[in-house]
């Protein structure tokens, strides 16, 4: 980890922290007594990261010049050049690091942020749904479905846990009954040539599912849906194809978050980020989530230890991303 001079200067320094998804932008500023002037922008109002940080920073509370940013985007970070997975944006890190006028520009996986955030998680900060107490310094999975849908891990080094982001949201997804079946033949005829988890665990995937269950009953009375209208009229109970749909996203999300806990063996926990989960309340607590992560088979006993968690912290990222920036 580099000395904290380096990133953010003298120890009043304030840095921009940024998480930027498919849909929104939200921004921040960071310094070592906490963070401030949470704002969010929705991304399609600005032709790249570098305007929409300006945008913020227009209006931002600052009392001298900025010198670093931490930045949380969905997608693989490899190297100089950066095109988002979800959302048209693409650039030049070192382009925006110059544009904002920064002598730091750290980019990471929106994941990688949320791994790091984790080990500040405390008390209101997370809901649990189901299994034991989570065993210090084991492994630990986060998974989250957003506008797509994300994952990664935390591995104890000896000293601290070392996050390991990844394209976990991108593995095939097990479909288990000829219902399931079903619904992705019809995605596959109509849409897609590989069936992702993120297909149809995520917003995106929320009305994948509802258009598959829609063409496969003949329902062409069903209106075109929003991923919130879908969740909503779910919830009220007021659509059966809505419930159906829901009730199947969730346990996929199960499903995939038991492999990557049996991947790892995540007794420090699996963690489940997102703006779908965390809006869900009631409803995700007696949905098929925890039935699907502990069906296992033979390994049905060894799940029921790892505890899961839902992430109830409005920023989770800005608390990774704040540790990165001031990591001693």
């Amino acid at each position: 980890r580099r000395d904290v001079q380096k990133k953010v200067g003298a120890a009043n320094q304030k840095g921009l922290i940024a998480d930027i998804g498919a849909t929104n932008a939200r921004f921040a500023l960071a310094d070592r007594e906490g963070i401030s002037g949470e704002r969010v922008l929705k991304c399609a109002d600005y032709p790249g990261l570098a305007e929409a940080a300006k945008a913020y920073l227009a209006h931002a509370n600052l009392s001298g010049p900025l010198q670093a940013a931490a930045v949380a985007i969905a997608g693989p970070v490899q190297g100089d050049r950066f095109s988002m997975t979800n959302h048209p944006w693409s650039f030049s890190v070192a382009d925006v690091r110059d544009a904002l006028g920064l002598r730091t520009f750290h980019l990471m996986n929106d994941f990688r942020a949320l791994a790091l955030a984790v080990p500040h998680l405390k008390g209101a900060d997370l809901r649990q749904v189901g299994g034991g107490r989570a065993v210090s310094r084991e492994p630990i999975g986060i998974i989250g479905p957003g506008t797509g849908l994300g994952a990664a891990s935390l591995v104890w080094n000896g000293t601290h846990y070392m996050a390991v982001p990844g394209e976990g949201g991108h593995v095939t997804m097990p479909a288990r009954t000829p219902r399931e079946f079903d619904i992705f033949k019809k995605l596959l005829e109509q849409k897609y040539h590989h069936i992702s988890a993120e297909r149809v665990c995520s917003g995106k995937g929320l009305v994948n599912l509802y258009n598959g269950i829609r063409l496969l009953d003949g329902r062409s009375d069903l209106p075109e849906r929003t991923p919130e209208e879908i969740s909503r009229a779910a919830q009220d109970k007021n659509c059966a194809v809505c419930v159906e749909t829901l009730d199947l996203m969730l346990g996929f999300l199960g499903r995939i978050a038991g492999n990557l806990a049996l991947t790892l063996g995540a007794f420090g926990g699996i963690y489940i980020a997102g703006g779908v989960a965390g809006q869900l309340g009631e409803f995700f607590d007696s949905s098929r989530f925890r039935g699907e992560f502990e069906d296992k088979g033979r390994f049905s006993e060894y799940m029921k230890g790892i505890p899961t968690f839902v992430i109830t912290h409005p920023y989770p990222a800005f608390v990774g991303l704040r540790a990165e920036l001031f990591a001693d």
